[in-house]
């Protein structure tokens, strides 16, 4: 974190909380308590009306007459806020999120209610081996510098990559760099899980001119194929979940009926799989077949 950042921070809570001590603030943006006291010189010389409080629970706090709340959110949008990045806090892997809920839990009244939504995601334990590969992609999105490295496809080929970093996507379990690939001369979308050997370059790069909605329309898409799968009580809300209530009938006192677009490829066949038991593809003939022997394979390796 830069250290107007970091100033800006210690202000905003300290307008919200009395006295906070030099470990605390120095623990919150992980600096040394050095730090922290050069930084509050730096706000006194600054007009910033800020005191000290010797003792055991001393430390630093801002003139009562100071604290001029001139919010334009209200309490209710702030826990709102709040709600949603605690519950994305897993999946966003970024040092800078625990800062802004610190900021915004120090801008809530102590007496507000608890929010009656509460957002939840796995927190992975291979999300934190790609935190440096993430970070840097920041880095270099923000810098504008190249960055270069090994690409490993879904077939284990390897290629070495230079491209123009423009954005960082999450879906659905995993993050993306979406970028201009100087090797394919195209904008491309790589898996940061694929990626090995990063490097910022120090060279820089102009953007192109480009909307990230054409970018996204030149990513590769996968052909998709209507099949309709019987599939039991147990697994119902999934597709619900994921393809809505008109892409369920009821087939029998016991089965459904699903309609539903998957990718014609193993990528597919994985999803459908992953049902075990609890589903069978009933047409397209021609795609049951393709989905069966993928399953025959599987029993092979175990046989």
């Amino acid at each position: 974190m830069e250290k107007v950042e970091r100033l800006i921070s210690i202000i905003m809570i300290l307008l919200k909380k009395d006295v906070v001590s030099t470990t605390e603030f120095a623990q919150l943006f992980n600096v040394t308590k050095r730090t922290i006291l050069r930084d509050m010189e730096t706000l006194s010389v600054s007009n910033i009306p800020i005191y000290s409080v010797n003792g055991v629970y001393g430390g630093y706090g801002i003139m009562e007459e100071y604290k001029v709340d001139k919010r334009l959110l209200s309490s209710s949008d702030l826990e709102n806020i709040l709600t949603a990045l605690s519950g994305l806090k897993p999946i966003l892997i970024s040092e800078e999120v625990d800062v802004t809920i610190k900021k915004i839990e120090a801008m809530l009244s102590p007496m507000a209610p608890k929010s009656s939504v509460q957002l939840s995601f796995y927190d992975w334990e291979g999300r934190s081996e790609i935190r440096q590969t993430l970070k840097k992609c920041q880095e270099a999105i923000l810098a504008r510098r190249l960055i270069s490295f090994a690409y490993i496809d879904k077939n284990g080929m390897i290629t070495d990559r230079m491209v123009e970093p423009y954005q960082l996507h999450f879906s659905e379990t995993s993050w993306y760099l979406k970028g201009f690939c100087l090797h394919r001369m195209r904008y491309r979308t790589f898996k940061l899980s694929r990626i090995d050997h990063l490097q910022v370059d120090e060279k820089t790069f102009n953007p192109r001119d480009y909307s990230l909605d054409q970018e996204y329309e030149s990513s590769y898409q996968p052909e998709l194929v209507a099949v309709r799968a019987l599939i039991s009580p147990s697994v119902k809300d999934q597709f619900i979940e994921r393809y809505g209530r008109k892409s369920i009938e009821t087939y029998s006192s016991d089965l459904f009926l699903a309609t539903i677009h998957v990718p014609q490829s193993h990528i597919g066949f994985q999803f459908l799989a992953s049902f075990g038991t609890n589903l069978k593809v009933v047409e397209p003939p021609s795609y049951a077949e393709e989905f069966r022997n993928y399953l025959l394979e599987m029993v092979n390796q175990y046989s």
